[in-house]
């Protein structure tokens, strides 16, 4: 390993667009999944991959999935390249390639099994693309590229496994099983599952529902809520979107929004669910009104975590009174069922009257299953004391 000069130009010293011959194994896993692993210049990945940053354009649609690269991080990489430690990087860089890649296999039988074989990629390459034109993202690695990138070395080979798939849901759908197991942010995780296909881990695969019902929400024009919700392509968002999954989950399983889940045989009816949603958080939005609606959850427990969840067994209970025979409660019905209870309800000030003999100042109210089943149990009952009903403990929360 040598210190350089400048930067390595061995790949497209023209803007002529090239393609390099990279000797790589194809594996074979499963009927019709490909991998192809080879080794590689890191500072000639640039040249054909890029990091696909995640990020919303104007119309609010999804694109990309890597979140920002971590400075510090990338600085101990690269000054462990640099040093003379004999640095080793032995885990593998995972890139998708789009379909103009393609694997050409040796001539020539050979004595290896029958799911792996050998011959070379060819890999499309143009110093004038930018990125968004380059064949490669880089689902893994991101850091470790960054840092040879930047590393004042002349060379630094790296072992990479690609795959080829022109389908970005696929890419999205690798990027997090690749990172499952890793410290990456949940946040980034959810914003991602909505637009991600193929097998999911079971824990991923039941909060793709949420997810969609989620950025449906944050991003639709018409929704009360549109922007509302923090995630990582909607930083200022009020409310996290981890209680807003929550309050989605809940209903989903057991409350209003079950009826357009589907089944076996249908898919679920995500149209309707964000109406009744928007229908409700329109009437919230009405009968609480700007000294509640919008305020940071320091200001106003409506948009804190309790008030999110608590609410949203309060949308079920309005419309388990409502009938599910007559359909679902639209705005009107949800403020006029929201206007009994109004009144008891203490989100910026004052002191809650749970009925426990223990009174509660509005900002004492906390995140946590305790007091998030004590809000619900409130409001559930004293709605359903002014309808006539009686009131079962909720047995859903937990």
């Amino acid at each position: 390993m040598t210190k350089q000069g400048g930067r390595d130009r061995t790949v497209g010293a023209s803007s002529q667009k090239k393609v390099l011959r990279l000797p790589a194994l194809e594996i074979r896993q499963g009927p019709d999944r490909r991998l192809y692993t080879f080794a590689i210049d890191g500072k000639q990945v640039p040249s054909f991959a890029a990091v696909s940053r995640v990020r919303r354009d104007s119309e609010q649609r999804l694109h990309g999935y890597q979140r920002p690269e971590v400075l510090a991080h990338v600085a101990a990489i690269r000054r462990y390249v640099e040093s003379d430690d004999s640095p080793l990087l032995p885990n593998a860089i995972v890139v998708a390639f789009d379909d103009r890649v393609s694997f050409v296999p040796a001539g020539g039988a050979t004595d290896g099994p029958a799911y792996v074989r050998s011959g070379a990629l060819l890999v499309p390459v143009n110093d004038d693309w930018e990125d968004a034109d380059k064949p490669g993202f880089i689902v893994d690695g991101q850091q470790r590229c960054a840092a040879i990138r930047d590393a004042d070395v002349a060379t630094f080979p790296i072992c990479v496994t690609a795959f080829i798939t022109a389908d970005q849901a696929d890419h999205r759908s690798q990027f997090i099983l690749v990172n499952s197991t890793k410290p990456l942010p949940k946040g980034l995780i959810h914003e991602l599952l909505p637009a991600a296909s193929g097998a999911l881990p079971n824990q991923l695969r039941v909060r793709q529902l949420p997810a969609t019902v989620l950025e449906r929400l944050n991003f639709d024009d018409r929704s009360p809520l549109r922007h509302m919700i923090q995630t990582p392509t909607n930083p200022t968002g009020v409310i996290k979107d981890n209680s807003m999954l929550r309050m989605l989950e809940n209903s989903i399983s057991d409350g209003v929004l079950y009826r357009f889940r589907g089944n076996d045989n249908a898919l679920p009816n995500i149209g309707f669910m964000v109406t009744v949603l928007s229908d409700f958080w329109s009437a919230v939005r009405e009968v609480f009104g700007e000294d509640a609606w919008g305020k940071p959850p320091r200001k106003s427990r409506l948009m804190h975590g309790a008030g999110i969840i608590s609410m949203g067994f309060l949308m079920d209970a309005i419309a388990d009174t409502h009938g599910s025979g007559e359909g679902t409660p639209d705005a009107q019905a949800f403020a006029a069922g929201l206007k009994t209870i109004k009144d008891y309800c203490r989100w910026t000030e004052g002191t809650w009257d749970l009925g426990d003999g223990i009174p509660r100042r509005w900002n004492d109210v906390q995140n946590t299953p305790r007091d998030i089943q004590r809000i619900t149990d409130f409001l559930v009952s004293t709605y359903n004391s002014k309808q006539g009903k009686r009131h079962d403990r909720s047995s859903r929360l937990f």
